[in-house]
């Protein structure tokens, strides 16, 4: 398909996410006794049956896909699966049971999940379905009316998200979280920038000459401990100096953002998500690697984190005007950035939908200056695949 618009006889995600929530007290039960019109269009429309009669199953079976594209391992998967009682052992469970165990995904008490995630968990499941179905349908077009509300958060459409030392870098639009993300920020066009990405399956901290690594932290610039397998961790280790014996002797980017932290008055205190910071690459410096940009993107909360795909947009904004700020403070002048896929760890976030912002992201920057060559690194082939396909 190549319709330039969503095809008015598919639901719509407002139509989607209205039955998601009509179900969730009733739970899968309620599929062989109200007919749910835009879930059943949906499962038909993406081969998982073919009429009312097995609609229900189809219904399921859409809904496990959904959540499959979710992340089955990431928290808004787990705690869709849990919501609607996608679990073989947890399918007629009572909406109360259903609604604690997703809560425990959080972290957080019931009652908190209630107010908060819980809305989150179906915006993020109605999403999924509209994504299953545009990649069972081949669909390019654009995004069906309707989405999550906008972000009421720091760096909102028209604000700046501000970089190191304060200074404003223009902001990206806030786009609705989950979505695909808008085609224009700003006016200028978003182009088809393919050939300029590079993508690399490999641990972030064995890349070399690539001059400006990005690396994804908590609002709180605090990095991940060193043993841990995340971006952060590993370029924290890869850059210390260490002794003769092998014993780290300084903790180069836990150390320069610290002092970073002092600087502005935040020691304990969060940033704005979107904020980048810059420290040196320490010892990634014997790998032509020249700067480490800290991208805050994930918000704690509790157990776990929480990052919306907008910031993504932000954070990238803000590397490449901090990049662009210091080109020529270098000889010969910084050209090359990395970015890993931002929030897609303890994020929660899909890797594909990561991936989607990034490279919209990205293409906008490339529009306004197309000097730089610009990686993405991905930790396994299958995950590379679906990037080049985006």
């Amino acid at each position: 398909m190549s319709q330039e618009t969503w095809p008015s006889d598919l639901p719509t995600y407002d139509q989607l996410l209205n039955e998601l929530k009509e179900i969730r007290r009733p739970g899968l039960a309620d599929l062989r006794r109200t007919d749910r019109p835009a879930l059943r269009t949906a499962a038909v429309a993406g081969g998982f049956c073919d009429g009312p009669d097995d609609a229900p199953a189809g219904i399921e079976a859409l809904l496990k896909e959904a959540v499959r594209r979710l992340g089955e391992n990431g928290v808004h998967g787990r705690a869709a699966a849990h919501t609607f009682g996608l679990l073989p052992d947890r399918r007629g469970d009572p909406a109360a049971d259903r609604r604690k165990l997703a809560a425990a995904v959080y972290g957080v008490s019931t009652e908190g999940f209630r107010k908060r995630q819980e809305r989150e968990v179906m915006e993020q499941l109605a999403e999924a379905v509209l994504t299953v179905l545009r990649e069972r349908l081949g669909f390019s077009g654009a995004q069906p009316s309707g989405g999550p509300p906008p972000s009421d958060g720091p760096g909102g459409q028209g604000e700046l998200t501000h970089g190191p030392g304060g200074q404003g870098v223009p902001g990206v639009p806030g786009g609705r979280a989950g979505q695909e993300p808008p085609l224009r920020v700003d006016g200028v066009p978003v182009v088809d920038a393919r050939s300029t990405f590079t993508v690399h399956v490999s641990p972030i901290e064995l890349l070399r000459d690539i001059e400006v690594l990005v690396s994804s932290e908590n609002v709180y610039l605090e990095m991940s401990k060193t043993f841990r397998p995340t971006v952060s961790g590993a370029l924290r280790l890869a850059a210390a100096v260490r002794d003769p014996a092998g014993e780290i002797v300084d903790d180069v980017l836990a150390r320069e953002l610290a002092a970073w932290l002092r600087a502005h008055g935040r020691p304990g205190l969060p940033v704005r998500p979107g904020t980048v910071v810059p420290t040196s690459s320490g010892a990634l410096a014997a790998r032509g690697v020249r700067r480490i940009y800290h991208a805050a993107v994930a918000t704690p909360e509790e157990d776990t984190y929480h990052v919306r795909p907008e910031t993504i947009a932000r954070a990238v904004s803000a590397c490449f005007a901090l990049a662009r700020a210091e080109r020529d403070r270098y000889q010969p002048a910084l050209s090359s950035i990395c970015f890993p896929l931002l929030g897609a760890g303890r994020g929660g976030l899909p890797p594909a939908l990561s991936a989607t912002w990034l490279r919209w992201a990205i293409r906008d920057e490339l529009a306004r200056d197309a000097r730089w060559r610009v990686h993405l690194v991905v930790r396994s082939r299958e995950i590379a695949e679906a990037v080049g396909a985006l």
